[in-house]
């Protein structure tokens, strides 16, 4: 072959290599910017404001020591006078009930067992008479149920039906105190102390804050709420009692117990319900040493007035609400929206504040959460309120035509 034909083959040879390197090129080109990841989006966040409601504004008691918690909201919620340990008369007896309960479990509505009483129990009514104790009739050989004889301890704050109760449940009074130090303990009732069934005894003590947590544990027992709630009962051999709470019926009054001697004074532990917004809020209260029953009656129906304003229900976030946006670098937009609506339900000028988080996106659908956004309410034992945050709208892929065209962004992707 001559030299000039040589050259010319070489070239046609070359020309060809040429062209596939540049189809190969192209189709990895293509190929890599097609299947290359694109950039993340990063988050642009507005984060919520701080909420602050109006101070609440109690009217105290003039005389003794208070306090006010509710169902659902941790400890005491206010409190004024003294919050030390001091007698509980009667409202002992709440003790009693629950520790029975514990031994002896009682449902709504439920009778539970009969209880024949027997002349011990006829000793425990007359022991009482002489300690100048209240009690209710009881007959050796007579038969109430469970419900009944609570009934009897409870309404008409019988001393003999809570001893003859704990002997029940327990076998004897020493059995029962030494369960109920131990339930205090579990329960974590630290400033409580019972020396007897009744609080006839002034060595039965609690302080304003352990006995609003009883009473949270009271209205939370079904059985218990039921009774308590009763203005009055008809019994077997006993006849018509009423219960010693005049407050019932009254703002909302629905228990709990009184308690009334020399060195307690008058004393009442009460709940009490009402709405805030579309929340049914309980009230438990607690007011020591009054001098009277009608005084004291007096000063927590003007305390529970006062009290009701101090709630309030606020709304943390509604349903859609936009805490941001992505924007991704090919110019899909998308807000960032709250999956659901929240509120809650706080009491006087409760702190409340939030944060909003989302996480980096590449590509994602309508409706993906992407992050939360969270309410911390309160302080000290503070309630924590999340809720999603999602896509409003997709991101999408950019396409070939814009990956063709950036393919700096797609390594940085």
């Amino acid at each position: 072959m001559s030299p000039s034909r040589r050259v010319v083959l070489q070239r046609r040879r070359l020309a060809v290599f040429s062209v596939v390197l540049l189809v190969l090129g192209g189709v990895g080109y293509v190929g890599a910017t097609t299947l290359a990841p694109v950039p993340v989006s990063a988050a642009a966040l507005v984060q919520p404001a701080d909420l602050t409601q109006p101070m609440a504004a109690p009217t105290w008691p003039s005389f003794g020591a208070s306090a006010i918690g509710a169902v659902g909201l941790p400890g005491v919620l206010a409190s004024s006078g003294a919050q030390d340990t001091v007698p509980i008369a009667s409202i002992t007896k709440m003790v009693t009930a629950l520790v029975i309960l514990d031994a002896k479990p009682l449902g709504a509505g439920e009778a539970g067992p009969d209880i024949t009483f027997t002349d011990a129990d006829v000793d425990i009514y007359y022991d009482v008479i002489a300690e100048n104790g209240s009690v209710a009739p009881v007959v050796s050989g007579m038969v109430l149920t469970q419900r009944e004889a609570f009934e009897a301890m409870l309404l008409p704050s019988a001393n003999n039906y809570a001893a003859s109760l704990a002997v029940w449940a327990y076998g004897s009074i020493d059995n029962y105190l030494a369960a109920a130090k131990a339930w205090l303990a579990d329960n974590s009732l630290d400033q409580t102390s019972v020396a007897d069934t009744s609080g006839l005894s002034s060595s039965s003590v609690s302080s304003p804050a352990d006995l609003v947590e009883i009473g949270k544990l009271v209205v939370g027992h079904p059985a218990l709420a039921e009774i308590v709630a009763l203005p009055a009962a008809v019994l077997p051999v006993i006849g018509t009692i009423t219960n010693t709470n005049k407050l019932l019926g009254r703002d909302g009054v629905d228990g709990i117990k009184t308690g009334t001697t020399d060195v307690a004074g008058a004393c009442l532990l009460f709940s009490t319900d009402f709405t805030v917004g579309t929340t049914t809020v309980t009230v438990v209260g607690v007011v020591l040493d009054g001098e009277t029953h009608s005084e004291l009656n007096s000063a927590i129906s003007a305390l529970i007035t006062s009290v009701q304003p101090g709630f309030h229900e606020v709304a943390l976030v509604e349903a859609g609400a936009v805490f941001g946006s992505y924007t991704t670098e090919w110019g899909d937009v998308s807000d960032i929206v709250a999956e659901r609506a929240a509120s809650v339900l706080v009491w006087s000028d409760s702190p409340i504040s939030g944060a909003a988080a989302a996480a980096d996106v590449q590509l994602a659908r309508a409706g993906d959460e992407v992050g939360d956004v969270s309410f911390t309410i309160g302080t000290g034992t503070p309630t924590t309120v999340t809720v999603p945050l999602e896509l409003h709208r997709g991101l999408t892929d950019p396409g070939p035509a814009w990956r063709m065209g950036h393919p700096g962004e797609l390594a940085a992707g």
